[in-house]
C-alpha cells in the first residue's frame, strides 16, 4: 500500500464516537477517529513498512502516526529521529504508543533519560519521566532516589500537564517499589494533592499518588 491507499482505508474506517472521544481527551483536529482495533488490523495486513511508516508519520493525522507506530522499524530510527518524533506529538494517547513501542524498546534509550528529563519540551520531559518511572520499579541501580523525590516536590506543580502525568507515576513507583521512600512519597503526594479529585471509572484505581501507593502495595502482602 503507497501513501495515499493507507490514509483513504484509514478514512474510510473512521467511527465518529472515537473521533469525538479523542477530541475530547486533547487530540487536534487532524485525525479520522479510527478504533484502536481496526488500526492493530491494518497494520498485520502491511506488516512492517518503514518508508511508510515515515510518509504515516509527516502527515501528522493521528490515525496514521499510531498505524506508523506499529509499522516502522525502530531499529532504523536514529537517536536524533526518535527524539523529533517524540517531541512532535502531544496527543497523550499517541505519544504513550510510540514511547511503548518505540522508545521503551530502543536498546540505548538511557542515553534519553536524563536529558529527556531536563529538557523544556513538555513531550520530552513527559518520556524522560516515563523511563525513569522503569527505572524505579525495574532497574533502580544508580538512581538518586531522594533527589528524584525532591524534584518532584518542587518541580511538578510548575510542569505542563502532559509532564505532571509520568511525574506523578514516578512518584507513585518510588512508593510501590521502595518501602525506605514510602512514608515520603505519599506525603508529597498528600501535600500536592495533585489528582486527588480525579475521576475513575468502578474498578480502577485513582491516578493520585497516596492512593495508588496503597491499593498497589495492599496487593503485595
Amino acid at each position: 500500500m503507497n501513501l495515499t491507499e493507507t490514509l483513504s482505508t484509514l478514512q474510510s474506517l473512521a467511527d465518529e464516537k472515537v473521533r469525538k472521544q479523542h477530541l475530547k481527551n486533547g487530540a487536534r483536529e487532524n485525525l479520522f477517529g479510527v478504533k484502536m482495533g481496526d488500526i492493530r488490523t491494518l497494520a498485520k495486513k502491511i506488516k512492517t513498512d518503514h518508508p511508510l511508516a515515515l510518509q504515516l508519520w509527516e502527515t501528522a493525522n493521528i490515525d496514521a502516526r499510531m498505524l506508523a507506530i506499529l509499522i516502522l522499524n525502530p531499529k532504523q530510527l536514529s537517536a536524533v529521529e526518535i527524539e523529533k518524533m517524540v517531541a512532535s506529538e502531544e496527543f497523550a494517547w499517541a505519544a504513550d504508543w510510540f514511547y511503548n513501542y518505540v522508545v521503551k524498546e530502543y536498546p540505548e534509550k538511557e542515553q534519553f533519560r536524563e536529558k529527556w528529563m531536563n529538557s523544556c519540551d513538555k513531550m520530552l520531559a513527559r518520556a524522560g519521566w516515563s523511563l525513569t518511572s522503569g527505572r524505579i520499579a525495574r532497574q533502580p541501580e544508580g538512581l538518586d532516589i531522594p533527589a528524584l523525590l525532591n524534584r518532584i516536590e518542587s518541580e511538578m506543580p510548575r510542569e505542563a500537564p502532559e509532564t505532571q502525568w509520568t511525574m506523578n507515576t514516578a512518584l507513585a513507583q518510588i512508593g510501590i517499589n521502595h518501602p525506605a521512600y514510602r512514608e515520603r512519597a505519599l506525603a508529597i503526594g498528600e501535600k500536592l494533592g495533585i489528582y486527588r479529585d480525579y475521576p475513575v471509572s468502578k474498578g480502577c484505581t485513582s491516578p493520585f499518588a497516596p492512593i495508588w501507593i496503597n491499593a498497589m502495595v495492599s496487593r503485595q502482602k
